[in-house]
């Protein structure tokens, strides 16, 4: 086949190239999947943005989520280092966000000691930045466990890649309305579809079931994490 045109990658892209392909190569990963019911959490972001005079995103509740969920189960954020796992000393989840430049990864530090209200300014901070192009090197180094949300984009549910360092991430898609039998009753309900993309050296099969039914706990009740 000839080639008509070549087109040059990037230096983020080139980047992200060499991360990924590092991780496919690299990380045995399995992946689980389940589905949340966030009807609450949908109808209490508007409450929240009006008693806290900030916007609420669905992200900012994700991660504190997490933050929180890596406390509880800190071999989220292990590294496979050839005869042991070594654990991450800081909670610092980093978030995927679409930039002119192509995708940045912008990092919130210590998330589980976080209120939501500081998460959510503090992401919006950090995607102006990643927007405007003007993340510093601080901004995105230090990611021990990554979050993926396409729900914007109208993508129900996905399969992330465990970006290097980490060993764990987080995807989320869309929130979608959906048909379910509650206490007997059929109801409209808002369902999230999430996925865990995990690192089979560093976690087995139960402890990723266990830690992604802690996330789905809390975003079924979010006033755990207000």
């Amino acid at each position: 086949m000839t080639l008509v045109h070549q087109i040059p990658l990037s230096r983020i892209q080139r980047l992200i190239s060499r991360r990924m392909l590092e991780s496919k190569r690299t990380k045995p990963c399995f992946y689980i999947e389940s589905k949340a019911d966030v009807t609450d959490l949908m109808a209490i972001r508007p409450k929240l943005r009006k008693s806290l005079g900030i916007r609420i995103t669905t992200n900012a509740f994700y991660i504190h989520a997490l933050g929180l969920a890596v406390q509880r189960f800190p071999l989220a954020m292990g590294r496979f280092e050839g005869e042991c796992i070594k654990l991450a000393e800081e909670i610092n989840v980093g978030f995927a966000v679409n930039a002119p430049q192509g995708l940045v990864v912008p990092v919130i530090r210590e998330a589980h000691k976080k209120t939501l209200p500081e998460i959510a300014r503090l992401e919006k901070l950090l995607t102006d930045k990643a927007r405007d192009n003007e993340l510093t090197l601080e901004d995105v180094e230090g990611e021990t466990i990554a979050l993926s949300n396409l729900g914007a984009y109208g993508i129900d549910s996905f399969l992330g890649i465990v970006p290097p360092p980490a060993c764990t991430i987080l995807s989320v898609g869309n929130v979608v309305p959906a048909v379910v039998c509650r206490d007997g009753e059929v109801t409209v309900r808002k369902l999230l579809s999430m996925s865990l993309a995990v690192d089979r050296r560093v976690i087995s099969e139960t402890y990723a079931v266990q830690f992604l039914a802690f996330i789905k706990r809390h975003l079924e009740n979010p006033q755990q994490l207000t």
